[in-house]
């Protein structure tokens, strides 16, 4: 059975004219139109999700400057003066100074002890080989999956028991307890990715475990720690469950139990303007950790994903 091959094209020789035939076929012209319809249907998407996005925080910042009759006579208009007033009187009359306070203390220490307990033991699981580090290791993504609302009751009475009720440093350590599971799966797969030579040089020269991690180790890891600390922080921040159950001292509630305080009383006084303000008030702080960090979170998770 004879088979007819197609000649390959002779290259054109130095110095002689290039016809049609020698330059060889470019992509298909259906394949860029499908290409070019793919992008503006993907950016389309884009441009509809920032919209649904940015829209409510754009209102909600805007209707905080209004006073109570325009939030109802002209809801998507722009203010005519900007009441400051509202802002005043939610940061003075409704507490929100002192919830602010108080998450500011809570999320702080929380954050500052999960990335450090997180980043310890993720360090050890990812670099080290011992009898049980895989079963460890499980025990922290199996954390992860567990239910807070099973945990509430025992955890209140092991709070109690432990005379840590109603406390900011029992919140603190319960925040941590609560977060260590995700920060040790996440800084575990990125201290895997991080090069083995530079810890190895310093322990040639002399350096121990806990120097060649705090010095060495850690810095390397710093894209991974704040893109699991903007996480975290996010999570504790907006917690809600939690303080509900553990703190019920009116004078150590947090931010989110201050709204939930606020949006009762206003809205039997009908201070809309007020309520607005209070609101705007705990968003902008997340709002800011974000646009700060945002490329660190890119780098973090790119890094951790990437060997």
């Amino acid at each position: 059975m004879k088979t007819t091959q197609t000649p390959a094209p002779v290259p054109a020789e130095s110095g002689a004219p290039v016809t049609k035939a020698d330059i060889p076929p470019g992509p298909p012209l259906r394949e860029k139109k499908e290409g070019t319809v793919l992008n503006a249907f993907s950016h389309g998407i884009l441009v509809l999700w920032a919209f649904m996005v940015v829209m409510p925080l754009l209102w909600a910042v805007m209707t905080s400057f209004k006073d109570d009759r325009s939030i109802f006579s002209s809801p998507w208009s722009l203010p005519d003066t900007l009441h400051f007033d509202n802002w005043s009187r939610a940061w003075t009359e409704a507490n929100m100074s002192d919830y602010f306070l108080n998450t500011v203390l809570v999320v702080g220490g929380s954050l500052v002890g999960t990335l450090v307990l997180g980043s310890m033991a993720a360090y050890v699981l990812a670099r080290f080989d011992f009898p049980g580090n895989r079963f460890i290791y499980y025990l922290f993504i199996g954390g992860m999956s567990f239910p807070i609302m099973l945990a509430l009751v025992p955890l209140f009475y092991v709070v109690n028991n432990m005379g840590l009720l109603n406390t900011i440093h029992g919140l603190i350590l319960v925040y941590i307890a609560y977060s260590l599971p995700f920060t040790v799966f996440f800084l575990t797969a990125f201290f895997r990715t991080l090069p083995t030579s530079v810890a190895e040089a310093a322990f040639v020269d002399g350096a121990s475990h806990s120097r060649t991690f705090f010095q060495i180790m850690l810095p390397m890891a710093k894209p991974g720690l704040i893109s699991v600390g903007i996480f975290n922080f996010l999570g504790q921040w907006n917690q809600y469950m939690l303080p509900t159950v553990l703190n019920t001292d009116p004078d150590k509630r947090v931010l989110t139990q201050g709204l939930v305080q606020l949006a009762v009383s206003q809205g039997y006084k009908g201070d809309w303007s007020g309520l607005f303000a209070g609101l705007v008030m705990a968003m902008l702080p997340v709002l800011a950790a974000y646009i700060i960090f945002q490329r660190q979170v890119v780098q973090g998770l790119t890094a951790g994903a990437l060997k």
